[in-house]
């Protein structure tokens, strides 16, 4: 292992985040709502196991996004014009995005519902 290719794919990751970033809005508010969940369980007195169930809730979605965006860029360069198929599959990606942000916002409640109670029933 080389540390010379170590860093050139760092910076390709670094990159590609940064593509992410600059053009897909969704993954910037993954981000931010991530952020703040994951603040927000290390204020709040999580157990370790669900700490770590939040970080993988968020990188869950988070790659689901990544993947998302990867997968429609390739549909559009390989079938470049409007076609139902290529709708489907993007419509389909989305969903998935969708599902997995869906049930990470239902653990998450299941999660902070309790803690924030019994914080806001202490103070």
């Amino acid at each position: 292992m080389s540390i010379k290719t170590l860093f050139k794919s760092l910076k390709y990751a670094v990159r590609g985040f940064k593509q992410l970033w600059k053009s897909e809005q969704n993954f910037r508010l993954q981000v931010v709502a991530g952020f703040v969940v994951l603040v927000a369980a290390w204020y709040f007195p999580f157990e370790a196991w669900e700490r770590v169930t939040l970080i993988l809730l968020v990188t869950m979605v988070l790659i689901l996004e990544a993947v998302n965006s990867v997968f429609e860029r390739l549909v559009d360069v390989l079938k470049s014009r409007v076609h139902p198929s290529v709708r489907d599959m993007k419509d389909i990606m989305a969903a998935a995005v969708l599902i997995a942000s869906i049930v990470s916002l239902v653990i998450g409640v299941m999660l902070f519902y309790p803690v924030i109670l019994e914080t806001l029933s202490s103070t």
